[in-house]
């Protein structure tokens, strides 16, 4: 916003944005921020002039925002790239625009399936925006189907760490799109530790998102927790039920994937953070067969 001529206050009540008129610039975000990346198309489409924004996230919902914001009457190209050029206009117009589907979520159902053995097909799944998802799921021995817009997950996957070649242990990272994303690190870890082998998870971008694992090594999962961005996940082991709580939306859904899959019963308190991110999820996961209650 200040690079497009905003002022921005620290109040008590938070940030104070004001500007009589934005114009165009040629903007680095430090990092491909998703949020950055769309409140700078949001406010560059109404500047005066050209914006052109360097290291621009590309994720599907920022895609997304940008086809909505063209057909509203915006300019702007690059959409899919790390560049985005927006040529500001005086007015947008109303416009139609379908929502797309969640990766994050269809990814998480995919696991889901994996560690319990059940075969599942996830419908409109938009598999275009999950290349890297699985194919890193594939390095742990889940193989997929894909017909149309549809993702088919067979029952009884292999579940076996593919094996690096000169012995080295196999390294899952995130990254930014189109890397494997952040927000299915979570998923991956409870994955790990239902497949033979072993396999360290990297997570890079965030801060203390792998610390959930204590709950799953209450679940008896063996899990060597290196720092706050990597642990090693010694995997095949059977979990058991526990009392666990939700740190968050990504590391509630994978504890409920692990309890899914756990001998016994477990319980997950904090369930709010999950509901932020899958909707009415106890009824869909009781369509396929959950025994789960909310109270």
């Amino acid at each position: 916003f200040s690079a497009l001529g905003a002022t921005i206050n620290d109040t008590k009540d938070g940030l104070q944005i004001k500007a009589k008129k934005l114009r165009g610039a040629d903007i680095l975000l430090d990092e491909a921020s998703v949020t950055a990346t769309e409140n700078g198309l949001c406010a560059a489409s109404l500047a005066e002039g050209t914006t052109i924004i360097h290291n621009a996230a590309s994720e599907p919902h920022v895609q997304a925002l940008a086809n909505l914001l063209n057909g509203m009457g915006a300019q702007i190209t690059g959409i899919g790239t790390n560049t985005l050029t927006i040529q500001g206009v005086k007015s947008l117009k109303g416009s139609t625009h379908r929502i797309g589907p969640d990766y994050l979520e269809a990814g998480s159902f995919l696991a889901l399936a994996a560690v319990t053995g059940g075969a599942l097909k996830i419908k409109n799944a938009a598999p275009q925006h999950m290349r890297m998802i699985l194919q890193t799921f594939t390095r742990l021995g889940i193989q997929t189907d894909t017909q149309g817009q549809d993702i088919l997950v067979a029952k009884n996957q292999r579940l076996e760490v593919e094996k690096e070649f000169g012995g080295a242990v196999p390294h899952i990272a995130d990254a930014p799109w189109p890397g494997f994303p952040a927000d299915m690190t979570s998923v991956a870890l409870v994955t790990a530790t239902q497949c033979k082998g072993t396999v360290l998870i990297h997570e890079k971008l965030f801060e203390s998102r792998l610390f959930f694992v204590d709950g799953l090594l209450e679940m008896g999962a063996r899990i060597i927790l290196c720092d706050p961005h990597r642990a090693v996940i010694l995997g095949s082991d059977k979990l058991r039920g526990a009392k666990l709580a939700s740190p968050d939306i990504r590391a509630g859904m994978a504890l409920l994937i692990a309890a899914l899959c756990a001998e016994g019963e477990s319980e997950i308190r904090n369930i709010t953070q999950i509901d932020r991110g899958f909707s009415q999820i106890e009824e869909r996961l009781k369509s396929l067969g959950a025994q789960i209650e909310r109270s």
